[in-house]
């Protein structure tokens, strides 16, 4: 434990590997007595994690965590909390945990708030993040496995839906433009050597499948530079996570934004479909968020034949939604690099009886009685959808293709349970 109380713990995230090290250099650089604790999980198919402990100067410490049911996240799970608990009793003035590429920031977050006390307390959550990468990244629809970066042998998450998850998870984005150099204070990698020079499977310096005007991988083993980021880059940025504090990687505000402090729980419930922070409707540098909202039930059928086109209709959609076949299911829409989640988010409020609503948390009843229909309660149609280039009037048309018509609607809710079940394969079944 440090002198003047439990260890401040920061955690930095970010698929852009460059971004994220020039962010921890930064911060090992400018805070005094801090150090930075990495878990690489490259060397899972070994059988461990690779732990890296190390200052602005030099590796202090290497050492191994065998793998937990064969899942590397769950070995670093298990290794996290003892290690930072090693580095308060040792004295160290800021623990920054540096996580691994596709590993998210909210679980690695939640296990250290879970353990907060005496010796540690978690004081903020970043992701680094290279804007001029960001719509490359979103766009790639790869499953992490294809490109070397599942966290265990069961990851079936995509490139987009990870860096999205990333991006919009922490109130604070690190902004590194200028490649690794940036911000650097040290340069020294996971073994010792000056600088990794990583770049992605592949040979680019993105996603395999991702492209960017002007930039393309090299020969395999070497990478090209992305072009410059670009006022269409940071308007995306600004779109995707509207609330988001964003640094950049060289200034004072970084060392500042570190020991701020951190609510995991209203973090959670930013993330929640229920309740979520979604954009707001913007049109800027090319980069368009449409919001539509409705009241009136999905028709199952339709909305189901136009999934595939409204997925790919932007690099990044979510929200909540429901269907007139299940009027008491919440579901949540999370897509991104054009493949989709669809989920059930648990019941409706209006599906709930009266005595049941104490049992849910404050911030969900605040956001159904900030979205309460006379008749339908809080069952809505929410969805953002954010990408340059949307075509929104085409976007809102097909979206309300997919609504009940006049006379499906005015038939009433029993039916609605009669229509065709169509979300069967992605649901459970309807009853």
């Amino acid at each position: 434990m440090t002198g003047a109380g439990p260890l401040p713990v920061a955690v930095v995230a970010g698929l852009h590997v460059d971004a994220r090290r020039a962010a921890v250099d930064r911060l090992l650089a400018t805070v005094p007595g801090s150090v930075a604790l990495h878990h690489d999980l490259a060397s899972a198919p070994a059988g461990t994690v690779r732990r890296t402990v190390r200052d602005a100067r030099s590796v202090l410490d290497q050492g191994e965590a065998p793998l937990v049911n064969d899942c590397a996240c769950c070995a670093l799970r298990e290794d996290l909390v003892p290690e930072l608990n090693r580095l308060a009793a040792a004295g160290c003035q800021l623990a920054v945990v540096e996580l691994w590429d596709s590993v998210e920031p909210q679980a690695m977050a939640e296990v250290v708030a879970a353990h907060s006390g005496t010796e540690l307390r978690l004081t903020a959550v970043l992701t680094a993040v290279d804007p001029a990468l960001a719509l490359p990244y979103l766009s790639c629809g790869d499953d992490l496995a294809e490109v070397g970066l599942a966290a265990a042998a069961s990851d079936r998450r995509t490139v987009a839906d990870t860096f999205a998850r990333q991006l919009e998870y922490p109130p604070v984005l690190v902004l590194v433009e200028d490649g690794p150099a940036a911000g650097s204070g040290t340069g020294v990698s996971d073994d010792g050597d000056p600088g990794d020079g990583r770049a992605m499977p592949g040979g680019g310096p993105y996603p395999a499948g991702a492209r960017r005007t002007g930039a393309a991988p090299g020969p395999a083993g070497t990478a090209e530079p992305a072009d410059p980021a670009d006022p269409t880059d940071l308007a995306l940025l600004r779109q995707l996570h509207p609330t988001a504090r964003t640094v950049p990687v060289d200034s004072p505000e970084l060392a500042e934004v570190v020991t701020a402090g951190f609510d995991v729980a209203a973090a959670a419930d930013r993330q929640h479909p229920a309740c979520a922070l979604l954009p707001q409707a913007a049109d800027e540098e090319g980069v368009t968020t449409v919001v539509w909202h409705r009241v009136r039930p999905f028709h199952p059928g339709r909305l189901y034949a136009a999934l595939e086109e409204l997925t790919c209709a932007a690099v990044r959609s979510r929200g909540r939604f429901w269907l007139a076949d299940r009027p008491d299911t919440l579901l949540s829409w999370d897509a991104a690099g054009g493949a989709l989640c669809v989920e059930s988010a648990g019941p409706w409020l209006a599906a709930l009886p009266d005595a049941a609503w104490e049992l849910v948390p404050a911030t969900r009843r605040v956001a159904a009685a900030l979205d309460w229909d006379p008749e339908h309660g809080d069952r809505a149609q929410h969805l953002t959808f954010t990408s340059p280039g949307l075509d929104a009037d085409q976007l809102t048309a097909l979206l309300e293709s997919c609504l009940l018509t006049d006379a499906e609607y005015a038939a009433g809710p029993e039916a609605w349970r009669g229509l065709s079940h169509a979300f069967d394969d992605l649901l459970d079944p309807v009853c």
